[in-house]
């Protein structure tokens, strides 16, 4: 009696689970429309069955299940996106529903939406848009919470959010990567150490001219963070000084540079680079073998004590000092400027005062030059697609 009595139970088990199997209704799904991506139209469509089955709400049609309805019509393959189309082809499926929908690549969004029809009652079941993060290689997730949303299903809200398109406020046309170059033209004063360099007598290493130099070079400057308030830059400048008195002074200086506000208000600081020349002497600052404090170098020395017979006095040591008559190493220091960009259409005029310190003295000036926009292109270069099969 037990044996036949749980063989009833278990045949009334199958029958109610069997019976709750036909009531599940049957979807299909349609290949999308896929603009601006590289993923196909193919894959698309596996990831929504691949959601479809997770919602345990559908028996879901796979491709093999529509392989002979498909074969049979070129327009159910492809370009099968309206209601018309979808409603014959779940008609000839004999599903209940028919899901497809279309994924947009517009710019550094994905726009996706899906619409699933009612294939008995010939009306739209559900449909839905919603605009995503630019992130190709997340399409499943994004077709997960669509369909989550639509079905009234929890989302994950750290998924979503990852994937959530983000409004930001606008910003210029005019605000991006500016390759901007130029050339300047300026003058400095030279002042501690190089005022005595500048003005000592070529006879003992010095370069004889006035302490104050020309300057004249070409800058090369780049943006790489640019908002409508502030601009973050990197600037080289190649410079030539003292032309004007027959001298040949080059430099480079490196610089980052920070400009405010649309005036143009910029501070620039770097290291600036140069090739001098030192001797070690002493400078006769008592007068004691010389008069106006004379520079001795070690050569001159050497000669001066050989011909007079004397010694250097114990106040006086050698030390490292400019001299032209000596060898030649890099030499380093370090700018500041500030300044400001006067702006007119293209046309961009840097007015900029600096100081170039170094150990005993350095450069204070100003320079002045122009330079056009020659090219600009976004800061947030659009990441290379993959191809997806």
């Amino acid at each position: 009696m037990k044996k036949t009595i749980l063989l009833l139970t278990t045949c009334l088990i199958g029958i109610f689970s069997q019976a709750q199997t036909d009531q599940v209704p049957t979807i299909a799904v349609a290949n999308p429309n896929v603009n601006g991506l590289t993923v196909k139209p193919e894959s698309v469509a596996k990831m929504m069955r691949l959601e479809a089955i997770k919602l345990n709400k559908y028996k879901v049609y796979d491709e093999y299940d529509m392989a002979d309805v498909l074969k049979a019509k070129e327009e159910y393959r492809s370009q099968c996106y309206g209601q018309n189309c979808l409603l014959k082809l779940g008609a000839e499926l004999n599903v209940n529903y028919v899901m497809c929908g279309s994924v947009d690549g517009l710019g550094n969004k994905i726009a996706l939406t899906i619409k699933i029809v009612d294939v008995k009652n010939q009306t739209l079941y559900k449909s839905s848009v919603k605009e995503f993060d630019n992130q190709e290689t997340e399409i499943q997730r994004m077709i997960e919470i669509l369909l989550y949303e639509m079905h009234g299903f929890t989302v994950d809200k750290v998924i979503a959010d990852r994937l959530a398109f983000k409004n930001e406020v606008i910003t210029s046309n005019n605000i991006g990567k500016i390759n901007n170059s130029g050339p300047r033209i300026g003058g400095a004063a030279l002042v501690g150490s190089l005022n005595e360099f500048a003005t000592r007598s070529t006879s003992e290493g010095g370069l004889d001219i006035a302490p104050f130099v020309s300057m004249i070079g070409y800058q090369f400057e780049g943006q790489y963070v640019g908002t409508e308030n502030f601009s973050a830059l990197v600037e080289g400048i190649i410079n030539v000084s003292g032309l004007e008195q027959g001298k040949f002074l080059p430099s480079f200086t490196l610089m980052n540079g920070f400009r405010f506000g649309k005036s143009g208000w910029e501070f620039a600081f770097g290291p600036r680079l140069s090739v001098k020349h030192t001797s070690n002497g002493f400078f006769d600052t008592d007068n004691l073998y010389s008069q106006n404090g004379k520079y001795f170098s070690e050569s001159d020395w050497v000669k001066y004590a050989a011909n007079n017979q004397v010694t250097l006095n114990e106040a006086y040591t050698f030390e490292e000092n400019l001299d032209m008559r000596g060898s030649s190493k890099l030499s380093s220091s370090f700018v500041v400027g500030f300044g400001r960009t006067f702006r007119e259409g293209s046309l961009n005029v840097p007015v900029n005062l600096f100081y170039t310190s170094q150990k005993g003295g350095g450069f204070a000036g100003i320079n002045v030059g122009f330079n056009v926009q020659k090219s600009k292109q976004p800061i947030n270069k659009p990441t290379p697609k993959k191809t997806y099969y």
